[in-house]
């Protein structure tokens, strides 16, 4: 539940409820690509500074650690002996910053994983999203959508 403190102009103050805690916002996250944040910093110390929320990026989990492993684990709070919010990304920056290894049709796009070049697809219509059906084996509460694209590949600009 998403609870409006405040607004200035287009600032906005909120509180966002979640099963794993509340997330004061506006709010900054740190960055555990493949569920762990760099520099040997453990999830004792993430609390111990205040973090709210902890980002994983889909992409990076699915190709380096694996989401089969993360769902024998319980899950990604498990995996991460994490027990506040996990905020998860749809994957939809690899379609950019993986430009050279991917290939788009309507159905959606195909990569090639960068790790070992093994195929990868992430459909947008017919059956369970990339984004969504690996997401779902982390048991991820928060998550962020794909970007909506254009046909040339740019994003549309909000009003």
């Amino acid at each position: 539940m998403y609870e409006l403190i405040k607004k200035d102009g287009r600032a906005k103050r909120g509180r966002l409820t979640t099963v794993h805690g509340v997330i004061e916002t506006p709010v900054f996250m740190n960055v555990g690509t493949v569920a762990a944040i760099k520099g040997a910093v453990s999830t004792d110390d993430l609390k111990d500074i205040g973090t709210q929320v902890e980002l994983s990026n889909t992409y990076h989990l699915h190709v380096r650690t694996g989401d089969k492993l993360i769902k024998e684990f319980g899950g990604l709070h498990k995996f991460m002996h994490w027990d506040r919010p996990i905020l998860t990304d749809s994957g939809g920056f690899q379609v950019f910053s993986l430009a050279k290894l991917r290939k788009i049709k309507e159905e959606g796009v195909s990569f090639a994983s960068h790790i070992d070049g093994r195929k990868i697809f992430k459909c947008h219509q017919s059956r369970p999203p990339f984004r969504t059906r690996y997401r779902q084996r982390f048991f991820s509460f928060l998550r962020l959508p794909s970007p909506q694209m254009r046909p040339d590949f740019s994003f549309p600009v909000p009003p």
